[in-house]
């Protein structure tokens, strides 16, 4: 099964939490310090809570989560072979996961991931300092898993 992810910037992770909870009808299925996920079966959505407060109510990064590592190096594969730029990430930990993924920049510089979920983190990241989605590479290339509390993707 694969489904939408949408991860947004709020202020306030528990006042989100509280909002979304009672929006989608679902407690979250991860909850971590500046962070917190829903696994939305209806419609199928992956809402990803990243606390950055002053930025609140704007994207952080869209995605798609697929079923396997198998569906994301077919994912890279095809875009490349559409022409399209991609920074893949294979067995990278992020967002309290490690994952296997791949990133595309869109037309007006928003971050799309495809991803799976090989087995959960108790660490947000690897990576100790990288860049946020305001700090885009000048070629289109994606940057993820900045410490927790700051805008970078995950």
């Amino acid at each position: 099964m694969s489904r939408m992810q949408l991860a947004l910037n709020v202020d306030d992770l528990e006042q989100a939490i509280e909002f979304y909870s009672k929006l989608f009808n679902v407690a979250p299925a991860k909850r971590k310090p500046g962070y917190a996920n829903f696994a939305v079966v209806e419609p199928p959505l992956k809402l990803v809570l990243l606390e950055n407060p002053g930025q609140g109510g704007t994207i952080n990064h869209l995605g798609v989560e697929v079923e396997s590592s198998e569906v994301v190096h077919s994912e890279i594969a095809r875009l490349s072979a559409a022409g399209l730029f991609t920074e893949e990430e294979i067995n990278a930990t992020c967002c309290f996961a490690t994952q296997d993924k791949v990133w595309v920049t869109g037309p007006a510089g928003e971050k799309w991931e495809v991803y799976t979920v090989l087995s959960d983190s108790d660490t947000f990241g690897t990576s100790p300092k990288l860049l946020t989605l305001d700090d885009a590479q000048p070629d289109g290339s994606a940057v993820c898993c900045g410490a927790a509390g700051t805008s970078a993707c995950c």
